[in-house]
C-alpha cells in the first residue's frame, strides 16, 4: 500500500522530467503500480483510512510523484453531476481542448507540495483525452469542469510541470520557462 512516504516532494529532479511512455500491453508491473496508485487517491479520500495511515486527501496522483518516470496516472474524483471517475491511465494524451479556460477558485494543491501556494492556475474549460485502462482497453473521454482540471494537473506531472508554474506572475526559485509556451 502506497502510503505519503511513498510520494516524492518537490525539489525531487524527477518531477521535472518528461515520464517516458509505457510500453503497452503493460506489464503486470506497471499495472500493480497503476492499482496501487488508483487504491491510495481512493484510501486518501476515506476519513478513517486517512486518519489511519496519515494520508492527504487526494484526487490524483501521478507515477513522477512516487518516483516513477513512467507516463501515467491514477484520479478518483466526481463531476458536478455526481458522475465518478475512477482509473488509471497509460500514456493519457490530449486529443483536442476548447479555447475557453477555466481555474479552480481556492487555487490548485498537489501532494508533492507540502505548502500553501496562492494564484489561479488557467486550465482548458473542456478536453478530450486518450488513453489506456487498467484493462488495456483505449478510452476516449469528453471532460469538462473540476475533472478536466484534475487531468490537466496529473497531465502536467508527465511533461514535468509543476501548477504553479502556471500561475499567472508567479516567482518562485523553482520556476523555470515551459517547454514550446504549453
Amino acid at each position: 500500500m502506497l502510503t505519503m512516504q511513498d510520494v516524492v516532494r518537490e525539489g525531487n529532479p524527477i518531477l521535472r522530467e518528461v515520464a517516458k511512455e509505457v510500453p503497452l500491453p503493460a506489464s503486470n508491473e506497471d499495472k500493480e503500480t497503476l492499482q496501487k496508485m488508483l487504491d491510495f487517491v481512493i484510501n486518501s479520500q476515506d476519513p478513517d483510512k486517512a486518519e489511519k495511515y496519515n494520508l492527504r486527501p487526494g484526487v490524483g496522483i501521478a507515477a513522477p510523484q512516487i518516483g516513477i518516470s513512467k507516463r501515467m496516472f491514477a484520479v478518483h474524483v466526481t463531476d458536478d453531476q455526481d458522475r465518478l471517475y475512477s482509473m488509471g491511465l497509460f500514456n493519457p494524451k490530449v486529443i483536442s481542448h476548447s479555447v475557453e479556460e477555466n481555474h479552480l477558485e481556492g487555487g490548485e494543491g498537489c501532494l508533492s507540495v507540502d505548502r500553501d501556494i496562492p494564484g489561479l492556475v488557467p486550465r482548458y474549460s473542456r478536453i478530450t483525452i486518450k488513453g489506456t485502462n487498467l484493462d488495456g482497453e483505449e478510452v476516449t473521454l469528453r471532460l469538462k469542469g473540476l475533472v478536466a482540471i484534475v487531468f490537466q494537473h496529473e497531465l502536467d506531472h508527465l511533461n514535468g510541470i509543476m501548477f504553479y508554474d502556471r500561475i499567472e506572475n508567479f516567482t518562485d526559485k523553482l520556476k523555470r520557462p515551459l517547454p514550446n509556451g504549453q
